[in-house]
């Protein structure tokens, strides 16, 4: 079984998910049993404190009932009466003796121990008061004073270093004439019980002054007793739980019980449980779930291990099949009787393989022919161009590609949908094949609607011949469903080797010459150097363009429109300057309209509106209300977002709609009539005023122009210029005016260089009037200094 085979690691998981289960149940009811074991312990010690606390207290009612004895006697009563020491002592150890009191005394109302008696030691009288110790005195003080109050009292003193029970009771006659004090020790009697009622290790030790503890009487062996010792906490500090205690091999819970403190000693229970034996029967069945893990461990590796070899099996003779089929050998077999969801597999893996044979054979074919057009594509056109270009160079000849793009086909798929799309370019290629004839070489698709014709052994008057043929038949127009179509295209020459040693190259080289075609509008181009040189500045150029975008290096220039019945300046156009940083300041048609063909007027476009509306809002500060107009290009309308981008921007700069005038050009209009009616009609609604530029020099027709919601018509200048020397001139602008006019729209003549021009233009009724004339443009920030000056000469000119 290998490492890394699915069997092992089928193994690997039932195997370590067994034990991870049981790994973690094991650490989990370890952690269990030690938590719960030292929470019992820990409520055993309570109980048991209360427990011993109530033995202590059985012990001295005890006392209490036997010196309740002592004090009535009346032979001893009269014997205190009379001083009669002998007879006091002898009573005192009697009774003493009787309730096992070790030391009984005999306390007169000054509080002084009178007369006692040790069964410990030999009677004494109260001659030997004086060996008695100060601090039982003075124990037995504080108590008389507890009983003078309550009748009688009990507490815990310290004896010699040793903890006694005490009790004293009053000896009345009717009053009170002597005290009863007895005392028992705490000692091993009483710890000796405790251990066999409740199991549980006592110890009783005693620190004098403040010093390590000692052990007095315990239930450990002696040394364990030492040890616990060593462990305890200083008298100072009051702990009352010692959650682990390590004595000898066992861990140990304990609580401390304080007995007794005087000036000298102080003498304290220990209480201890052990935590071993507590979870020493739970460690057993610990063990005993640990061996049958691994036991089912063991067992479990030997079915899994039969059960992944039964499913491994199977799989591994599949994985050979696929290697077959992988390597294009259709034909292995795959014995696999088994009924499960494994056999299942196996006889959708022969379906598979009969359905990948059947495909292989389609894929083959789709992958080098155009399922539309039913024409080579790209790939195996390359492949044939390699081919020829192989034979070429061993022949020493020549071949030649035609590229060729269809004109306004995006246009076509726009207005009447890729279906229709779709059946012009089957009908294209009909033409193309037909135009080759029988037997020559058939025209590929490349994509979309670009077509390549390989010429082997060919020369370039051949191609161009070709190419100009193919021109030609595109001049007659199409039909289709009752749709007649013109198109036209433009085509690439370039041939191997005159342009390029391989197929990559050739196709790059005729590539370009086709753009340049169509760009030029040339029909057909064989490609040159000077082409691809080109190519190479207009990237040049975009990314220059791109860079003076973020570079602040355009301007905004603005020339005045003046008001012709009044003279006053009534707005403004807006025109953007360039200033490179090394050929200093470019004009727009250098670089305006490859801004078009490359889509870049929209950034363009953008700057200029925002740079417009910040310039409006610093007039109106100055007090100038003057209306801007800006151009909109073609792609401008074709963007269906602009009316959104310029209602940002009158926002952003606070700025009113109706500050601006939109300057259309017709061909704009017309390359889009539908998408472009949608733009104008929003911005329209936003209430910008739209105007309709470079009017006369377009084809647009009238119906298109009252449809259009334009406010304004803005002559050319070609019809301006020279109106004063050409009659025909004069007659164009005089009858635009008067269509301007009947319309309702407002009529702007730009172009205006010389008075004369300008008065003809107010005798017409011309609204208004921009050109040289009046001002060339300028900067934006000159205007309130220009404007100045021209309501200065307004002012001073004769009416």
């Amino acid at each position: 079984m290998r490492l890394h085979s699915l069997e092992s690691r089928v193994v690997t998981l039932f195997i370590g998910l067994l034990l991870t289960v049981q790994l973690a149940a094991y650490f989990a009811i370890g952690n269990a049993i030690d938590r719960n074991a030292r929470t019992a312990v820990e409520e055993n010690l309570k109980i048991n404190e209360k427990f011993l606390l109530r033995l202590l207290d059985q012990n001295a009612q005890k006392l209490i009932q036997g010196a309740i004895v002592l004090a009535k006697d009346y032979a001893f009563r009269e014997a205190i009466g009379t001083h009669d020491t002998e007879t006091i002592v002898s009573t005192l150890s009697n009774h003493g003796k009787r309730i096992g009191s070790d030391l009984t005394m005999l306390v007169g109302l000054d509080r002084k121990i009178t007369a006692y008696s040790n069964t410990s030691k030999s009677n004494r009288n109260n001659a030997a008061n004086d060996e008695l110790s100060s601090s039982l005195q003075q124990s037995v003080a504080a108590l008389i004073h507890t009983a003078e109050k309550s009748g009688s009292a009990a507490s815990t003193a310290i004896v010699d270093g040793k903890p006694y029970q005490m009790v004293v009771v009053p000896i009345e006659a009717p009053v009170t004439i002597s005290w009863v004090v007895m005392a028992i020790p705490i000692g091993k009697a009483l710890v000796t019980d405790m251990h066999e009622l409740s199991r549980m290790q006592i110890s009783l030790l005693t620190s004098e002054k403040q010093g390590r503890w000692t052990a007095n009487v315990s239930s450990l062996s002696d040394d364990n007793a030492n040890r616990l010792a060593q462990q305890l906490p200083s008298a100072e500090k009051q702990v009352s739980y010692l959650p682990a205690l390590q004595i000898d091999e066992d861990q140990y819970s304990a609580r401390i019980l304080k007995l007794a403190q005087n000036e000298e000693f102080s003498t304290i229970a220990v209480l201890q449980l052990s935590i071993s034996q507590a979870v020493a029967p739970y460690k057993e069945l610990q063990r005993n779930i640990l061996i049958l893990t691994v036991f089912g461990a063991l067992v479990a590796s030997i079915i899994s291990a039969i059960t992944a070899r039964r499913i491994t099996g199977p799989v591994r003779q599949l994985a050979e099949t696929a290697r077959s089929l992988g390597a294009g050998d259709y034909t292995a077999t795959i014995n696999v009787k088994q009924k499960d969801e494994i056999g299942d597999l196996a006889r959708t893996f022969m379906t598979m393989r009969d359905g990948i044979a059947q495909r292989e054979k389609e894929i083959s074919r789709l992958a080098y022919w155009d399922t539309l057009t039913n024409l080579p594509n790209r790939a195996l056109f390359t492949d044939m161009l390699e081919e020829a270009i192989a034979s070429a160079r061993s022949h020493e000849k020549s071949c030649y590609v035609l590229m060729m793009d269809l004109d306004r086909f995006k246009h076509v798929n726009d207005v009447m949908g890729h279906r229709f799309g779709d059946i012009l370019l089957n009908q294209v290629a009909i033409r193309l094949s037909a135009e080759l004839g029988p037997g020559g070489t058939k025209p590929a698709r490349l994509g979309g609607d670009e077509f390549a014709i390989l010429l082997p052994n060919s020369t370039t008057e051949n191609a161009q011949d070709l190419a100009n043929r193919i021109l030609r038949s595109l001049e007659k127009p199409i039909s289709i469903e009752d749709q007649t179509v013109d198109l036209g295209a433009g085509i690439g020459i370039a041939g191997f080797p005159d342009h390029a040693s391989d197929a990559q190259g050739l196709l790059s080289r005729v590539e370009v010459a086709m753009y340049a075609a169509k760009l030029g509008n040339s029909g057909a181009i064989i490609y040159s150097p000077d082409i691809d040189k080109s190519s190479q500045q207009s990237l040049s150029l975009l990314s220059e363009l791109r860079a003076a975008l973020e570079q602040q290096a355009f301007r905004l220039y603005v020339q005045p429109k003046v008001g012709l019945d009044h003279g006053k300046v009534v707005a403004v156009e807006a025109l953007v300057r360039w200033i490179h940083p090394e050929r200093g300041f470019i004009f727009p048609d250098q670089f305006i309209p490859f801004a078009e063909q490359t889509g870049f007027i929209r950034q363009l476009t953008h700057w200029v509106m925002n740079e417009a509306a910040r310039v409006c809002q610093v007039w109106k500060e100055q007090g100038i209300q003057l209306k801007i107009s800006v151009n909109i290009s073609t792609r401008d309308l074709l963007d269906q977002d602009l009316p959104g981008k310029f209602a940002q921007i009158l926002q952003t700069n606070h700025v009113e709609a109706a500050s601006f005038c939109l300057e259309i050009t017709e061909s704009a209009i017309m390359d889009d009539p539908v998408r472009a009616f949608q733009t104008l009609d929003r911005l329209h609604a936003m209430g910008l005023e739209l105007s309709i530029d470079d009017f006369g020099t377009g084809y647009s027709s009238l119906a298109y122009l009252k449809r259009l919601p334009v406010h304004e018509l803005k002559i050319d200048k070609s019809f301006v210029l020279k109106m004063e020397e050409d009659i025909d001139d004069t007659k164009i602008v005089k009858s635009t005016i008067d269509l301007g006019h009947n319309m309702g729209l407002r009529v702007v003549a730009e172009g205006v260089e010389n008075l004369a021009v300008m008065n003809l233009l107010k005798e017409m009724g011309c609204d208004q009037a921009q050109g040289y004339y009046i001002s060339k443009p300028m900067p934006s920030a000159d205007l309130p200094a220009w404007l100045g000056k021209w309501q200065e000469q307004q002012t001073q000119a004769p009416s």
